[in-house]
C-alpha cells in the first residue's frame, strides 16, 4: 500500500493520456485534483467506479474538481474504454507503473492463493497547492463520489 500520507506533498508526475498528449501534476497546480488509481478497464469494479464519477462529474466539477484515472492499461485501451462508457475524463495510461509506484500504489496482490503484481485501488485528493488532502485505500466503486464529498465537504 502507499507509503504517502495525508498532508505530504503529492508526488509530480509526467504521463500520457489516452490521446498520447504528456499530462503532469502541474498541470494541475490551482485546481483541486480528484487522481484515481484502478486496476483496469473494463472489469466490473472499474467500471462501477469510472460510471459513478461520470454520473456525478457535474457535481463534482461545481465543486471545484479535476479528475484524472491512471490505470497500466495502454492509451489505445483507455480510448476504447472512454468511448464505451462515455467518461468526461482524461485516463492515464501508465503501461511502465512509473506513476502507480510513485504513489505506491503498484505491488503484489494476491487472489484465489496466486499472487501477482497489480495496483491497489486508491483514490487520491489534491489540493490547489499540490498537497495531498484525502486518501481514499478503501475506495466504495457503486459510491466513490458521495464517499468524496463527504470526506472533504
Amino acid at each position: 500500500m502507499t507509503h504517502l500520507k495525508e498532508g505530504d506533498k503529492a508526488p509530480d508526475f509526467t504521463g500520457l493520456n489516452e490521446k498520447g498528449e504528456e499530462v503532469s501534476l502541474s498541470d494541475y497546480k490551482g485546481k483541486k485534483l480528484i487522481l484515481f488509481f484502478y486496476p483496469k478497464d473494463n472489469t466490473p469494479g472499474c467500471t462501477a467506479e469510472a460510471c459513478n464519477l461520470r454520473d456525478n462529474y457535474s457535481e463534482l466539477k461545481a465543486q471545484g474538481f479535476e479528475l484524472l484515472g491512471v490505470s497500466p492499461d495502454s492509451a489505445r485501451k483507455h480510448q476504447n474504454f472512454i468511448k464505451k462508457f462515455d467518461l468526461p475524463f482524461p485516463l492515464l495510461a501508465d503501461t511502465e507503473q512509473d506513476v502507480l509506484n510513485k504513489y505506491g500504489v503498484w505491488g503484489e496482490k494476491q487472489m484465489f492463493g496466486k499472487k501477482y503484481m497489480g495496483v491497489f485501488r486508491t483514490t487520491f485528493v489534491i489540493d490547489e497547492k499540490g498537497m495531498i488532502e484525502k486518501i481514499f485505500a478503501k475506495v466504495d466503486t457503486k459510491a466513490h463520489t458521495e464517499q468524496i464529498l463527504e470526506a472533504v465537504a
